[in-house]
């Protein structure tokens, strides 16, 4: 490498290509290779071989910006020679270049096929002399330079060389800052400074900070050695003192210990794969040292290992009828669910070999779905093991973490076979429905292994890293609602739904399971407090508004402990709990039933509502004022319900002639359809029909009976669509003492889901069409 002079008489054109480079700064005289690949550059490059091969080099301001534009380029950079090209077989050309001269961006003359600049070349001012200063610090930053490689920093053998007979402050400068390995901001800034000494005052103080990096870093390194020294010299002497141990015939506790794990493992009864890399990792451990990082993980890894029941099962109860009595025992009614575990029992009872179902229990809260888990495993005589997935948002919950993470630890399912100490328990997934799922993963996606029947036989979790059968295991999952649900999980489910339960339900439910349970509780016998049906009713109506039984539990349990209280003071007479006494023991009723409409009005409808707690009355209010036709939607309604006000109206107009509207009134009003309690947001497609009915009763003016409820969504054409729910919403229009529901005519198969004493109470009107629902809904004639 010759000595770097700066050549003031080279003449350099006043317009160049422009070559955008990444990740570098050149310096005047610097000789580097440079690969070009975007389309721009390469024609940058051919533009300057075909002239004088100069080009102007500048360093891009983000390195990650494929199509650069002009104001992404730094201004100062150095006019360069292209000494060599070689064209690639990917398209790229590799070009050889030598720095010049400094030169600035003045302006850009031309963007494409590729980039042109007229360029001011840059001359520093020139020293006549060297000052003793000046001399002082070239000298210094030689010294710091040679110190450098002194410790370690590489640097080409030549560079030395030249750097010892440069004589020119500036040129020394930019040869050291060019091999020194800078990040682009702080080449760029020293490259822009135009005076020689500040330039080589900035390249000392940047010496300077990389002597003192590389001095801490060769500390850091003698540190580890010495420690690395100390732990080898440790363990030869432990090894010493285990081999005077064995002399001397006292016990190796570390001995003991792989004895034990061997032990362990010879009665796990692990599969064949399992067994061989069990084996492998205890090999391991027992050759590694205690002391050893990786010995605590690894012995965690073999306690999990030997204490999973691989091969351990409990038998199941096939006694169909005693089955049915524990069944009976814990649960009223949901006759449904009891006939689905009585086939699975049966099946069982015929033929051994049976992969477990995955029911979904999907229904209110309250309505007793975490408790049947517990009645299923107790009339199977298995092990229960429940899991809570509601806010479950870390894929490794149920896969696991990989072993290689600090504190990693098996999945929840594998932690809860473990639990369960059996390989065949029931294995309660609880509210499926509230999962989530974020940067971690999709814990939802990490379930369609474990709940396929043909695929969890060999269930993989990370942590454990062996496949675990998990075929006999009988998985149920709850849910409020299915639609939070993927559908890819819903098809591993075997859905059964639980509806609410009505009044008379809850009441035996209350005699039979409630009372008895709070009052053990709450320490009282049987002959302390006793509670009138009629008592039981009052809480159930004022007190509660749920279709599960939750809150009815909650209020007995309080009943229960002001009587508790009475008998702890030493109140032995009996307290029968009367209608009157419920209002004095829990204050005035929460809950007033939904008020009854008292007269046949217009423009007033009656729906039925689902909500994830159970069935709802929905008052629709329809008002008619002078306007220019616009319909105006208040109430807090979803989409679905002001699509379904919008279809409503479209009905209407279109029928207005045969409905007794005159066609001209819609230019000249406005309607506003209203659904009270605007507090509350209300969204469903079951609100069709009584939007429909209460536009076209406010239209036509005749009345809506009050005595009339109804359901379901329509189309353009007038027809009737089916609805989910019905029972729910049948158990709402009871207790608001309505006589007639109107319902989908496809909707008469879920009729079989209702109770017989229930249909008694009210009659069915099946709709096919809108013109059999306002028959039966509205009053006088169109």
């Amino acid at each position: 490498m010759a000595q770097p002079t700066e050549n003031r008489d080279l003449n350099i054109p006043n317009e160049l290509p422009l070559l955008p480079v990444r990740d570098v700064v050149i310096f005047p005289y610097m000789i580097l290779p440079l690969f070009v690949g975007r389309e721009k550059s390469i024609a940058a490059v051919e533009a300057a071989l075909s002239r004088d091969r100069m080009i102007f080099l500048a360093t891009q301001r983000e390195m990650g910006e494929e199509e650069p534009q002009p104001e992404d380029i730094f201004t100062v950079g150095t006019v360069a020679m292209i000494m060599r090209m070689l064209k690639l077989p990917d398209g790229r050309v590799k070009i050889l270049v030598q720095g010049l001269a400094k030169g600035r961006l003045e302006a850009f003359t031309s963007e494409a096929p590729f980039f042109t600049a007229r360029i001011e070349r840059l001359v520093e001012p020139r020293l006549s002399e060297l000052p003793l200063e000046v001399e002082a610090l070239m000298r210094t930053v030689r010294d710091q330079l040679a110190e450098l490689l002194n410790m370690g920093r590489t640097l080409a053998p030549e560079v030395m060389v030249v750097v010892e007979n440069i004589e020119d402050p500036g040129s020394l400068a930019d040869l050291v800052a060019s091999n020194m390995g800078l990040k682009v901001a702080s080449a760029q800034e020293l490259i822009e400074v135009l005076d020689p000494l500040e330039r080589l005052r900035r390249v000392k103080d940047l010496l300077a900070k990389e002597l003192e990096l590389m001095s801490v870093q060769n500390r850091i390194q003698s540190q580890a050695k010495e420690e690395m020294g100390k732990s080898q010299r440790e363990y030869f002497l432990r090894e010493q003192l285990r081999a005077i141990q064995s002399e001397l015939g006292e016990a190796d506790a570390r001995a003991e210990e792989i004895a034990e794990l061997r032990q362990k493992l010879e009665a796990a009864g692990l599969p064949e794969t399992a067994r061989g890399e069990a084996e492998k990792q205890l090999k391991r451990l027992e050759t590694m040292h205690p002391e050893a990082a990786e010995y605590s993980i690894l012995r965690t890894y073999m306690d999990w290992l030997v204490e999973l029941p691989w091969s351990r099962t409990t038998r199941d109860n096939l006694d169909l009828k005693k089955a049915r009595k524990v069944l009976d025992e814990d649960h009223y009614n949901l006759e449904k669910v009891k006939e689905r575990i009585l086939e699975f029992l049966a099946v069982r009872k015929l033929k051994k070999e049976l992969k477990g179902p995955v029911l979904c229990f999907v229904g209110p809260p309250g309505v007793g779905k975490t408790s049947l888990g517990r009645s299923i495993a107790r009339a199977l005589g298995r092990e229960f093991v429940r899991l809570s997935l509601g806010g479950v948002r870390d894929e490794a919950e149920i896969r696991g973490h990989r072993r290689t993470y600090v504190g990693a630890l098996p999945g929840r399912i594998i932690q809860g076979i473990k639990q369960a100490g059996t390989s065949n328990p029931v294995f309660m997934l609880d509210e499926l429905d509230k999962i989530g799922a974020d940067f971690r993963g999709d814990p939802s996606s990490a379930l369609l292994e474990l709940l396929d029947p043909e695929q969890n036989h060999a269930f993989s979790d990370h942590y454990i890293n062996l496949p675990f059968d998990l075929s006999n295991v009988m998985f149920i999952a709850t849910a409020n609602v299915m639609d939070p649900i993927p559908s890819a999980l819903k098809d591993r489910l075997e859905v059964i739904r639980l509806a609410g339960y009505t009044a008379e339900e809850k009441l035996s439910i209350a005699r039979q399971y409630l009372v008895p349970r709070q009052q053990k509780a709450n320490g009282l016998k049987k002959g302390n407090v006793r509670f009138s049906d009629n008592a039981i009713m009052k809480l159930i109506t004022g007190y509660t508004a749920e279709s599960g039984l939750r809150n009815l539990e909650r209020e007995l349990g309080s009943i229960c402990r002001k009587v508790a209280r009475r008998v702890a003071e030493g109140r032995k007479d009996p307290v029968l709990v009367t209608e009157t006494a419920v209002t004095r023991f829990l204050g005035a009723p929460r809950y007033l039933p939904e008020e009854e409409r008292r007269e046949d009005e217009i423009g007033v409808a009656t729906g039925l509502a689902w909500t994830e707690v159970g069935g709802e009355i929905l008052y629709i209010e329809v008002s008619t004022m002078k306007g220019k036709g616009n319909l105006t939607l208040t109430g807090q309604l979803g989409d679905v319900m002001k699509e379904s006000a919008q279809a409503a109206l479209s009905y209407a107009r279109a029928h207005a002639v045969e409905l007794g509207i005159d066609p001209d009134i819609f230019e000249t009003i406005d309607l506003h359809v209203h659904v009270p309690a605007g507090a509350i947001p209300k969204d469903g497609p079951s609100a069709g029909v009584t939007m429909a009915t209460a536009l076209i009763s406010a239209l036509s003016g005749r009345r809506v009976s009050k005595d009339v409820a109804m359901t379901g969504e329509i189309t353009l054409r007038g027809k009737v669509l089916p609805i989910g729910g019905l029972k729910e919403k049948v158990l709402a229009a009871v207790q608001a003492h309505i006589g007639t529901i109107i319902i989908p005519r496809r909707n008469e198969k879920d009729l079989e889901d209702i109770p017989r004493h229930l249909r008694k109470k009210v009659e069915f009107v099946l709709a096919r069409t809108m013109d059999e629902v306002l028959a039966a809904a509205l009053k006088g004639t169109a």
